[in-house]
């Protein structure tokens, strides 16, 4: 058992007889009245999100998440298909469970399967991943490095904002969890 101090982004906990993820954890001392959490939280194994407010100090049950490298396969347009790197089996889970961790998805990439009880419940991507730049709007002439951004469109195609120096054809690192350009890479 863990209490509402413990909450942090990343923890995974057993609520209402559901698995969750914690997105995000807001401790609120109001003026009057007690102390409060507010959570948002995913749930691993539908990917719907929801917030819920605690009191301080509650008690939850936390979930044991196992994690085992995957390779990324294939999807066949309804199930995306990992094979574990430690036993060799193939597995699949749907769109409706991988949710907006799909569009991130390479093949031939190495994925983290997320396991509770021995039953998969999800995936978990890299925070950062190189990406190939698909289209965008050339530089012009008198842009810097530091002088705003556009659009691109990215591999799965991900809309990111990249420097104007960006080009169609560069690979760039994008971070997974904002959405947001980090670097080009060479």
């Amino acid at each position: 058992m863990i209490t509402t101090a413990d909450f942090k982004p990343g923890l995974t906990i057993e609520f209402e007889g559901a698995v969750y993820v914690i997105l995000r954890a807001d401790h609120i001392k109001p003026g009057r009245g007690a102390a409060v959490v507010k959570v948002r939280m995913r749930n691993i194994v539908t990917g719907s999100n929801t917030e819920h407010t605690f009191r301080a100090g509650e008690k939850v049950e936390r979930a044991m998440i196992q994690h085992r490298n995957a390779l990324y396969l294939y999807t066949d347009g309804t199930d995306y298909h990992f094979q574990d790197e430690e036993n060799f089996d193939e597995v699949a889970l749907s769109q409706e469970q991988l949710g907006e961790l799909a569009q991130w998805l390479k093949e031939g990439e190495t994925v983290m399967l997320s396991l509770h009880e021995g039953s998969l419940v999800g995936i978990e991507i890299p925070q950062t991943v190189v990406r190939l730049v698909i289209q965008t709007d050339p530089g012009v002439k008198g842009d810097t490095a530091s002088g705003g951004t556009k659009p691109a469109t990215i591999e799965g195609g991900i809309i990111v904002a990249v420097p104007f120096f960006i080009n169609e054809g560069d690979l760039i690192k994008v971070d997974t969890r904002s959405n947001e350009y980090s670097e080009r890479v060479s």
